[in-house]
């Protein structure tokens, strides 16, 4: 699939790392590095405009090893970024760990996973049909 993107930052466009991935890193744009505190969060510009063809999202997703290491996550994950979006590509990172974090220009801070997706029409009905699983929900087929 074709993508047209407009890149104003000073690094590489975005790339699958492997064959087999399903994102892409996306890199923080800065021109002074960014100290993220405690439960703090903030909007990081990368620096990418794209213009997605109708029926497919671009979703901003968290890197694995921000969160497991450092307590570095995207706020609203997945962030979804629609076919007529044209703004800059921002990434809503918050510090959910005990310490500060530098954000660095550069810095691998989200992944960017492209999508075909479904639009969904509405069929108004007075019953649903029944199922097993029923009215249960948050738990209940169990949590081991």
């Amino acid at each position: 699939m074709q993508i047209k993107i407009i890149n104003t930052s000073n690094h590489d466009l975005p790339h699958y790392e492997t064959i087999a991935s399903a994102g892409m890193d996306l890199r923080a744009s800065l021109s002074n590095s960014r100290t993220l505190k405690p439960l703090e969060r903030s909007v990081v510009g990368t620096g990418l405009f794209i213009e997605l063809p109708v029926g497919v999202e671009a979703q901003v997703r968290p890197r694995s090893g921000l969160a497991a290491k450092k307590g570095i996550t995207v706020l609203n994950a997945p962030g979804t970024i629609d076919a007529d979006y044209r703004g800059e590509i921002g990434v809503i990172l918050i510090n959910l760990s005990n310490e500060d974090f530098v954000i660095h220009n550069g810095e691998r801070i989200a992944q960017l996973v492209v999508a075909k997706h479904e639009r969904a029409e509405w069929t108004e009905v007075e019953v649903l049909s029944e199922t097993v699983r029923g009215k249960g929900g948050f738990g209940s087929t169990g949590i081991q």
